[in-house]
């Protein structure tokens, strides 16, 4: 085994520039992109605090869409979203 001596000064500008390089990666994607979050009918119910006929209602009227995989059905988190944002009534005086 080698072994290699830097400088206190070149070890620190190692240090310096790793952590720039964490901090670059940690900003430019913090968590993982909303539309990509699958969820399915107990989180979905669970985020709109809806029973699951009214979820199913919301699916039969093309309120939510969703896909279906042997019998389970998925939401994206996105469109739960959506479908808030979409009926969000503003407080008027």
């Amino acid at each position: 085994m080698e072994v290699i001596t830097i400088s206190t000064k070149a070890f620190q500008a190692i240090i310096d520039r790793i952590d720039q390089i964490s901090h670059k990666l940690d900003t430019q994607n913090p968590q993982p992109v909303l539309n990509e979050v699958w969820i399915d009918i107990q989180e979905a119910c669970f985020l709109l605090k809806i029973s699951k006929r009214t979820l199913q209602k919301y699916r039969s009227e093309g309120m939510l869409p969703y896909s279906q995989i042997n019998g389970k059905i998925y939401f994206k988190a996105k469109d739960i979203e959506n479908h808030l944002e979409n009926n969000y009534k503003k407080f008027r005086r």
